[in-house]
């Protein structure tokens, strides 16, 4: 646990290379903006490099890292900071990595006995076959999606036999490695974590096919039910299942972990996100809102939970 008295100048880290550099801007600005208002010393750094990183941290008591995707979030800048002796929020170095690449999460899961989604996976060195898609008990529609991507990107419902190379194909343009998973349907939800605590539920609602990058940061049609419309011990399961889903993988901090209820109500754990989005459309905000944390309340906990 990171002490707040007497703390110096904040590196708030955001930029960075990857698919989401835009959503990464926008949330390290607000944070910076959040930790300012509050008098605390905050500098934003755009880091796309080692040496960049470097640089950012020097002289700084903490780093809060708002990086989201690869190399920000899937443990590379962690691994620098902790080399460096750096105390920064969230997850160290192997469960961001781990975290970041959905096929190991989903593997982890299973071997803890949490219910994820029915899946196969398919890479330079497994090619897709017909007699595992059966053997996974898959039937479509079923969800395509990179390994190693956030914010919904490179994802594609596919509806139909004629439909999965080409999504194949569209998700391999992001990652080598990809997961063909059973499409649930239902409802969608998020649990933010905050430290050993599980914020209430957000249900997404969206006009879409699912919740993809167009209805997370654009769409102002997508809707966000907090409280969710569940009975408290559903949801009380739900938040429950959430935290075992962010020890397993052994994260810390904060983080959010994306969800789906079906028509039976049987949860399914689809993601962890270590680093959730900190704009003004992003969910971990919208949740401790929702439990009485206002935004600089919200930041500075996370700051406080911070690790060497």
């Amino acid at each position: 646990m990171f002490s707040l008295d007497n703390l110096g100048k904040v590196a708030v880290l955001m930029g960075g290379t990857a698919a989401e550099r835009a959503v990464s801007l926008n949330s390290g600005q607000q944070v910076v903006q959040a930790l300012q208002q509050v008098g605390v010393e905050a500098e934003a750094f755009d880091v796309q490099s080692l040496q960049a990183v470097v640089q950012a941290v020097e002289g700084a008591d903490l780093a809060f890292i708002a990086l989201h995707g690869r190399w920000g979030e899937d443990g590379q800048v962690q691994a620098i900071l902790q080399s460096l002796g750096v105390s920064f929020t969230g997850s160290k170095m192997a469960a961001s990595a781990l975290a970041m690449d959905k096929l190991r999460s989903k593997l982890a899961w299973q071997g803890a006995g949490l219910p994820t989604p029915n899946f196969i996976w398919v890479s330079d060195v497994l090619p897709f076959s017909w007699k595992r898609f059966h053997q996974a008990g898959l039937n479509f529609p079923v969800m395509v999606k990179p390994s190693r991507e956030g914010s919904s990107i490179g994802l594609q419902k596919v509806l139909s036999e004629g439909e999965l190379e080409s999504a194949i194909a569209e998700a391999q343009l992001f990652d080598a490695e990809i997961l063909i998973e059973q499409w649930i349907t239902g409802r969608e939800f998020t649990a933010a974590i905050l430290g050993d605590e599980a914020l209430p539920l957000i249900e997404l609602e969206t006009d879409r096919d699912f919740y993809d990058f167009e209805a997370k940061y654009h769409s102002d049609t997508t809707q966000y039910h907090c409280p969710v419309h569940l009975s408290a011990g559903k949801e009380q399961q739900m938040q429950k299942l959430a935290k075992q889903a962010f020890e397993v993988l052994g994260a810390e901090g904060w983080g959010r972990v994306d969800l789906m209820l079906d028509s039976q109500l049987n949860p399914y754990l689809i993601e962890l996100n270590t680093v959730p989005g900190m704009t003004d459309h992003s969910l971990v905000p919208m949740a401790a809102k929702h439990a009485g944390l206002g935004f600089s309340d919200l930041v500075l906990r996370i700051l406080q939970l911070a690790k060497v």
